[in-house]
């Protein structure tokens, strides 16, 4: 059974997370908020320079965004935050009438 795909699929299995060229889940609203913030960008800054200034303020701003997308995808899709302190639960069998 061969199945050729003329594009980029996209893949769901079960269990597993919506991904798209790489990008997984959550992270691809933010590619998709990257694009735009880039695209915005670039209108702005080449209003007012030109648009060459206006081409290299887009790159940076989505290489710099697609940078930050690499780096959190590493850290998982649920990235949770541990507490290192000592936590006390006051009064958390005590039922009250």
């Amino acid at each position: 059974m061969d199945i050729s795909y003329t594009g980029y699929p996209v893949f769901k299995g079960l269990q597993k997370p919506l991904e798209f060229m790489g990008i997984r889940g959550k992270f691809l609203i933010y590619a998709a908020a990257i694009v735009g913030l880039s695209f915005i960008t670039f209108i702005i800054v080449a209003f007012l320079t030109n648009k060459l200034y206006g081409f290299l303020a887009m790159l940076v701003v989505a290489g710099g965004g697609y940078l930050l997308i690499f780096f959190k995808q590493k850290e998982g899709l649920h990235s949770k935050h541990k507490f290192r302190g000592v936590v006390v639960y006051k009064d958390l069998f005590i039922k009250e009438y």
